[in-house]
């Protein structure tokens, strides 16, 4: 493995500082690329993520208004950047800083990727407190 480990007093798993999490999906969202830290924090094989929904990866702490937020930036700005809580095929998590971009080819077709660093450990304390505060109101 490239670094990656799971605590082992929780269901986290950690990627290293220095890694970068990519991943490219189709318009609807339908995973086209990812690389080989991606498939290992995962848990999934390659074969197994394309061609998958992106939301493959959705852990159910994250609310849904995050995702609102994440696809209203992406249409009006092109991107978006926050923290994310994403589940493991077994169950377990990671958080990821994630940036994802809208491209547009030359013919006209969208793509989005998605660039995934660790975040801080502040910024993940932060988000547990407020998505789970998001999550109740759902």
């Amino acid at each position: 493995m490239n670094g990656i480990y799971k605590d082992t007093n929780s269901d986290e798993w950690y990627f290293p500082n220095n890694s970068y999490i990519l991943s490219e999906t189709d318009e609807k969202g339908i995973i086209t690329y990812a690389n080989d830290i991606f498939c290992e924090i995962a848990g999934y094989t390659l074969e197994e993520l394309l061609g998958e929904p992106h939301n493959i990866v959705r852990h159910p702490d994250m609310p849904k208004i995050a995702f609102k937020g994440l696809w209203d930036d992406i249409q009006k700005k092109g991107f978006w950047t926050g923290i994310v809580k994403n589940l493991r095929k077994d169950g377990g998590c990671y958080w990821v800083h994630a940036t994802v971009l809208k491209r547009i080819d030359s013919k006209g077709n969208i793509s989005y990727l998605s660039i995934r660093v660790t975040p801080s450990r502040q910024n993940i304390k932060t988000c547990v407190s407020l998505y789970s505060d998001l999550k109740s109101q759902e």
